[in-house]
């Protein structure tokens, strides 16, 4: 699923702002980064989330969109 959801992202920002990027990390490792110059995107398995708790870390952070 991880993947999928990549390939949608990139397909998407490419498509809508010619941004590219290659993903970092790969599915079976349950996180896939996606750097999009101003905007990180993380994607985590549900176990790996649960894991490094990033909302925690960056609580001041300005959260723009959340997906569960």
């Amino acid at each position: 699923m991880l993947d999928a959801l990549a390939k949608t992202i990139r397909d998407e920002v490419k498509k809508n702002y010619n941004i590219l990027s290659q993903p970092e990390g790969k599915s079976e490792n349950g996180w896939i980064l996606l750097d999009l110059g101003d905007v990180i995107v993380h994607l985590f398995s549900p176990e790996k989330r649960d894991y490094y708790r990033l909302e925690e870390l960056w609580h001041d952070g300005k959260v723009l969109v959340k997906l569960q």
